[in-house]
């Protein structure tokens, strides 16, 4: 049985369920809100310890780095993705996770060929791309200037 893509486009739109996008959207905004209140309460903890501001910054980002790879590696912060959707993309927690997920994920092939040569598969483009960009807008910069 062939079809054409207007059959199959009508088959799949008979059988998908429709996303609940309101939903969805206060999910993302209450977990991405909520991990970033987590950071402010984690850099009022290291300033309270008595960390100067530049320090306790640090330290809050290698905390919640370290948070997201745990959680990542108990297999949680995938759980939390799933209702939370883009609301887990906060930079540097999403970040983390899209490390450590791939990481895990083929370990059974080694150090080298599985967790080291696979970490950056998802996490790499965007280190990339987001350098790159970084250069041609000094570069912009310089020339206009702005420096």
């Amino acid at each position: 049985m062939e079809l054409t893509p207007q059959e199959y486009q009508q088959l799949v739109q008979k059988h998908v369920k429709p996303s609940p996008l309101g939903k969805d959207m206060l999910w993302a905004f209450v977990v991405g809100g909520g991990i970033c209140v987590l950071g402010q309460g984690i850099l009022d903890f290291w300033k309270a310890a008595g960390l100067n501001e530049k320090d306790a910054a640090t330290a809050t980002s290698i905390t919640l780095i370290g948070l997201s790879a745990l959680l990542t590696g108990l297999h949680l912060y995938e759980k939390l993705a799933k209702y939370a959707g883009a609301g887990t993309l906060v930079p540097i927690t999403g970040f983390s996770n899209s490390v450590a997920s791939p990481a895990l994920e083929f370990k059974s092939e080694g150090f080298v060929l599985g967790t080291a040569a696979k970490m950056f598969t998802i996490a790499g483009p965007v280190i990339v791309y987001g350098i790159s960009a970084s250069i041609v807008y000094g570069i912009i910069l310089v020339i206009l200037g702005a420096l």
